[in-house]
């Protein structure tokens, strides 16, 4: 399994706003596998009960 990085834009102004950019969106978590971004928890929950996560993890 690979390590999750862990990015805390509550202490880093600059990456909020790398986040915001990135992703046009203010809540957390985002998330990441590899370079696609997924979105959201419920994003990501969505995404597993489509069938989709298991394939992109296994990017």
């Amino acid at each position: 399994m690979k390590e999750i990085e862990k990015i805390m834009i509550d202490k880093d102004p600059a990456r909020r706003a790398e986040m915001m950019e990135k992703t046009g969106r203010r809540t957390v978590p985002q998330i990441y596998i590899g370079d696609t971004h997924v979105g959201g928890y419920d994003d990501l929950s969505a995404l597993d009960r489509a069938g989709g996560l298991d394939p992109l993890l296994a990017k």
